[in-house]
């Protein structure tokens, strides 16, 4: 039975919190919480890094903030939203270029000439001095090689001459270059210097050249559900895929080279690594100009990688540091083998067999795209839609089952060795490359282990170095020159001044690190007011401008129309 009252006369209820009452003030947004989402909106960084910069000549010190230039969005997502749009920019102009990108290297000058047949003259002499056993001379000749060397890089030439003759060559082991029995065989061909692709001519004799859009996975490690969780997990390969994620880098690498040797041109790529709903790796990627399809399913399966390192089955081992041999040791006290002595066996058996081989799967998705088509935009988006976020956070995990396979993968990523000097070694009685006392084993820092990544380390933006001529670097430059252009400046527009000395040089300046309780540092909430006040200003003139040039444009259509027609 339930019972109701009704309201008194002049007491009719509310809808919402009572005026004044703590619900009331819970409603209303915090002023911090609205300053940083208007920073976010107008592109303002929210964790500026503080740089003191003092003129040595006057001594006058002040507070610059120049963005985090973080590319995650759970650090900074204004900066991340920043480097997704100068990827996109830099993938767009490089898919479809009809020109080589990157020209040839300028002629050498009679000066440059000259110091690299001053350098030979020198590496003769220095031969003659060893040959006689006058080492007084060959100090001598390496000290004028190291002044003409130094003399040879502030000319402007690229790398070394020769490598240093005070630099001993390490042996490097040599591993048999023969193809797999298992591996199809591939054709290899002379590699051209042309990193465009082939033209087609339409009937009514305009040319395309077209591009491509690529897709490659990994291998099955067992049966899955539609969420990426398997459906028997004690059957799932969880130490393979582990092996697969922390080795697909070098696993494309090798595919590229593959590739291009396959076709015989230097084929320009430029993509993302990202984890499936699985969690495995796997690779988009666009390529300049057309392949055929059955070229690329043969280049990917017939790419593999071998891992020559000592083979591990289960953590075994409980290592201890022995401070005075400096050496690790296993319980009973006895040194563990060391990396070299594990490779030296490895050398030494015939049949010796490489700790894991990593292919590709049978999934490879090959589509055209042409020049133009709205499939462009779209494509491109895809390319970049998870880079600001880590490879952890890319896919939603709801279900029980999806945060154990998670779980699962992990810990395996956690003991699979990641490098030669990894901690892990450790775990499987072999000390790493230049172990040392500070090592943890099962506790390496090396990126592969994080949670967050999934094994799935390094960059994950892979762009090949033809693609379109410029680094980064370049591609803001083309920013903030644009800025300029229509702004109609021609001084910098967020660059610190210049102050320039007595004799019309740059004043010499130091740069450090202001620290936060600085007595000079501004609180945070004042700095980003600052920013975005700077933000608002430079928004409202690229709109004015913008107006402004959209006026005058169609101005000058109007007359060209109002002269047409006359």
């Amino acid at each position: 039975m339930t019972v109701t009252t009704e309201a008194l006369p002049g007491l009719e209820p509310q809808e919402g919190p009572r005026p004044g009452s703590r619900a009331a003030r819970m409603l209303m947004p915090l002023a911090a919480d609205v300053v940083k989402d208007m920073a976010a909106e107008y592109g303002v960084c929210l964790r500026p890094v503080g740089l003191r910069r003092t003129d040595l000549t006057t001594g006058q010190t002040e507070i610059i903030d120049v963005p985090c230039g973080a590319t995650r969005e759970d650090k900074c997502v204004p900066c991340a939203k920043r480097a997704r749009r100068l990827r996109k920019t830099q993938i767009r102009e490089g898919w479809h270029r009809t020109d080589e990108p990157a020209p040839a290297p300028n002629p050498a000058t009679e000066e440059q000439r000259s110091l690299i047949s001053l350098r030979a003259h020198l590496e003769y002499f220095r031969d003659q001095a060893v040959r006689e056993s006058k080492w007084d001379e060959v100090g001598e000749v390496d000290d004028a090689i190291r002044e003409v060397e130094e003399a040879i890089a502030a000319e402007g030439l690229r790398g070394t001459v020769a490598p240093a003759h005070d630099k001993p060559d390490e042996p490097k082991r040599q591993r048999s270059t023969r193809r797999r029995q298992d591996a199809p065989a591939l054709p290899r061909q002379k590699v051209q210097p042309r990193t465009i692709g082939r033209a087609y001519t339409a009937p009514d004799g305009t040319e395309h050249r077209p591009s491509m859009w690529l897709t490659m996975t990994l291998d099955s490690y067992g049966p899955v559900r539609e969420d990426g969780s398997p459906l028997d997990p004690s059957r799932y390969d969880y130490r393979r895929a582990a092996w697969d994620a922390i080795t697909f880098p070098r696993l494309l690498d090798r595919f590229w080279q593959n590739l291009r040797r396959c076709v015989g041109w230097n084929v320009q790529y430029a993509g993302c690594v990202e984890p499936q709903r699985r969690l495995a790796p796997h690779a988009h990627f666009a390529i300049r100009g057309t392949i055929p399809r059955t070229v690329l399913r043969e280049v990917a399966a017939a790419t593999y990688h071998q891992v020559w390192w000592p083979r591990v089955d289960k953590p075994t081992c409980r290592p201890v540091w022995d401070a005075d041999a400096e050496v690790w040791c296993d319980a009973d006290g006895l040194p563990l083998q060391t990396w070299d002595e594990a490779l030296d066996a490895i050398d030494e058996d015939p049949d010796a067999e490489p700790a894991h081989v990593i292919r590709f799967g049978k999934h490879v998705d090959a589509r055209g795209v042409a020049a133009g088509s709205k499939d462009i935009d779209r494509t491109v988006g895809y390319i970049t839609k998870y880079i600001t976020k880590s490879a952890a956070d890319c896919h939603t995990v709801t279900t029980d089952r999806q945060r154990a396979h998670l779980e699962r993968l992990w810990q395996e990523l956690r003991v699979t060795p990641c490098s030669e000097r990894c901690a892990n070694w450790l775990l499987y009685g072999i000390q790493p490359k230049k172990a040392h006392g500070k090592l943890r084993p099962g506790n390496c820092k090396g990126k592969v282990h994080q949670r967050a990544t999934l094994g799935i380390g390094g960059r994950r933006i892979l762009v090949s170095r033809d693609w379109s001529g410029k680094t980064l670097a370049d591609h803001r430059h083309d920013a903030r020159a644009w800025v300029k252009a229509l702004l109609g400046v021609s001084g910098g527009v967020d660059q610190v001044p210049v102050t320039e000395s007595d004799d019309g040089t740059p004043a010499p300046v130091a740069w450090e690190l202001a620290k936060p309780n600085d007595p000079d540092m501004p609180p945070m909430r004042h700095r980003l007011l600052r920013a975005l006040a700077q933000r608002m200003q430079w928004r409202n003139a690229i709109n004015a401008a913008r107006d402004r040039a959209a006026q005058y444009e169609q101005t000058a259509n109007d007359n060209e129309e109002e002269r047409n027609g006359e």
